[in-house]
């Protein structure tokens, strides 16, 4: 294949799973919050719960919906630029997608009619029930989508048949392969902050236009909690799921830290530039000791270094190295800032620190901006494999030439600018709106399809005078 066709096509799947990626992050985490509020709603009877319920109930639809029209354009390109792919692991990945379908997308999809328009047409216990079931099957979802990409970072469970495809030997091992308990936790977890400061951006948004406001208040109180909760959990998630990953893919470690050469005590590089060609990192600033720390729990523990691999076998080194740090950089400012939130509401100012809300609103997009350099570091170092040290990225793509990758690929980033920046927009003015104000039609109001007709509400009847009289 044109090394190029290749290239076009690798970018074009990144392109496409870039758009992808944000939105089931954001749905997972957005889908969980959703049942927490009814849960809150029924237990405490304030309506406050409620009103930011339906809020981002809104949210959700339109987010579900552009997920899962990108997440079909995704699956298409295994036919069109990866068939050779889907032809040799086919056996195995095609039924752990088709389980995501039956057991994940079919359980949204089934009760996410109730959860949309069913608040006023069943009864409320049925209701919440519906909710926290599209809550379990976005979880469900993750659950399959990162056992296919674990297993294609540690294959087991395969064999191999005579005409060189993977077959399953055994699923259990495929579907609990060595790194996807590790990468289901640290993914679920960044799903979980993704939301979190999002919710946190839109609602110290409305604080700052009203401090009383009080759905406002309880998104940004309750996200701040997410944060100083759940951040410290991720950091630990994900220095686990580091210790996964030096064991099963080293050469990977070795581009994210900088390492060119075994070293042991191993230096944390923080910033620098990997020069391939040179085969060292130039322009480093070094922690002594730090990196075998982390990554042996010892002072001395030996690092490895891409030297220690054959040179066609490493992963472009530049992009591993930046995309991890603004990983992990992205990681420390979320816990600064959970934790100026747990400070300022020790202080009882959660609410009327603007310099702390204008700060969650700059950090709004920070969770999508980790998982897309988290997704960059796990994928482009597994490179220059598909299915990491067995099937290789140039005899995975379909026989197309460059023309015709370039072609499709314009056609890609035109419609999904147009169609799901269309999208975005009215997210964002979904966001804008204020989460106190009224929502839906008045009691006693009737509606017809052009509209609402409010004369009978302003006008009421006679007999209405004289009853309420």
């Amino acid at each position: 294949m044109d090394s190029l066709a290749v290239d076009l096509a690798r970018f074009q799947f990144a392109f496409t799973i870039a758009f992808h990626i944000i939105f089931p992050a954001f749905t997972i985490g957005l889908a969980s919050f959703l049942a927490v509020l009814e849960g809150l709603w029924l237990w405490t009877g304030r309506d406050v719960y409620l009103r930011v319920f339906k809020f981002w109930l809104v949210i959700f639809a339109l987010s579900f919906a552009m997920g899962v029209v990108s997440g079909i354009v995704m699956a298409y390109q295994f036919g069109t630029n990866w068939s050779a792919f889907a032809d040799k692991t086919g056996s195995v990945i095609g039924p752990l997608m088709g389980y995501e379908v039956l057991t994940a997308f079919f359980l949204e999809a089934g009760f996410l009619g109730i959860m949309l328009f069913g608040m006023n047409r069943v009864g409320k216990k049925l209701h919440f029930f519906a909710t926290v079931v599209v809550a379990i099957g976005t979880a469900l979802s993750a659950f399959w989508i990162l056992s296919v990409n674990s297993w294609m970072q540690t294959p087991t469970g395969y064999a191999m048949n005579d005409v060189g495809q993977f077959v399953p030997a055994d699923w259990w091992a495929i579907i609990f392969n060595p790194s996807f308990p590790y990468r289901l936790v640290h993914m679920v977890l960044a799903a979980y902050l993704t939301t979190a400061f999002v919710v946190g951006a839109v609602g110290a948004y409305h604080l700052l236009k009203n401090r009383f406001n009080a759905a406002a208040q309880v998104m940004f109180s309750m996200a701040m909690w997410m944060m100083i909760v759940v951040t410290p959990i991720q950091m630990l998630a994900g220095d686990y799921h580091g210790l996964n990953t030096l064991e099963h893919q080293p050469a990977k470690v070795a581009a994210m830290e900088g390492h060119f050469d075994s070293q042991g005590p191993a230096p944390l590089i923080l910033f620098g530039w990997p020069d391939v060609e040179a085969g060292e990192t130039k322009y480093k600033i070094e922690v002594p000791y730090l990196s075998s720390i982390i990554l042996t729990h010892s002072l001395d523990g030996v690092v490895p270094g891409l030297n220690e691999f054959p040179r066609e076998d490493w992963p472009p080194a530049a992009i591993v190295f930046v995309s991890f740090r603004i990983m992990v950089g992205i990681g420390v400012l979320m816990l600064l800032v959970g934790v100026w939130g747990l400070w300022s509401r020790i202080r009882g100012r959660l609410h009327e620190s603007e310099w702390l809300q204008r700060a969650s609103i700059v950090m709004g997009p920070a969770g999508f901006v980790a998982v897309i350099a988290g997704w960059t570091t796990t994928e482009v170092g597994r490179q220059p494999y598909t299915v990491y040290g067995l099937l290789k990225t140039s005899e995975s793509v379909s026989p197309v030439e460059a023309p015709a990758v370039w072609a499709s690929l314009v056609i890609f980033v035109a419609v999904y600018c147009i169609v799901f920046g269309v999208g975005i927009f009215y997210i964002f003015r979904s966001m804008a709106k204020s989460p106190d104000a009224s929502q839906g039609v008045e009691e006693g109001v009737p509606v017809r399809t052009a509209g609402i007709t409010p004369a009978q509400a302003l006008q009421p009847h006679e007999g209405d005078r004289s009853h309420d009289s």
